[in-house]
């Protein structure tokens, strides 16, 4: 089930029932969800930035380094995801069912791994 695009991030994401899964990960897993802006007031285990003050002073050193190490992380799973999706056509349009899709995930980051040669020495 898809969105309309003039619907907010978070709007969405209750519609689809996933913010219950996340809340779920960070309580029994452990595992917080680094989101954007758009999640704002989303609940428990979803970080988002913190929002440049209204009156225009500079946020503190602390939350700049926060917001820095968000971006840090997120950066890292959104560049990995867009490789993957814009490199690998058959990701873009798949039909698969998700049981059996993930040999071909693993096949297509193999591949990007060594695309970016980014393979482990392991001989």
């Amino acid at each position: 089930m898809r969105c309309p695009g003039h619907l907010h991030d978070l709007t969405c994401a209750q519609q689809l029932d996933v913010t219950g899964a996340l809340y779920w990960a960070a309580s029994a897993l452990d595992l917080p969800t680094l989101a954007d802006s758009g999640y704002e007031c989303a609940g428990q285990g979803i970080h988002t930035p913190y929002k440049q003050r209204a009156d225009g002073r500079r946020l503190a050193p602390d939350n700049q380094a926060y917001n820095a190490m968000l971006r840090s992380l997120r950066c890292l799973g959104e560049r990995g995801f867009a490789i993957l999706t814009s490199r690998r056509r058959t990701l873009r349009h798949t039909t698969a069912s998700p049981r059996s899709i993930g040999d071909t995930v693993r096949a297509a980051l193999h591949l990007t791994h060594f695309e970016y040669r980014y393979l482990p020495n392991s001989c």
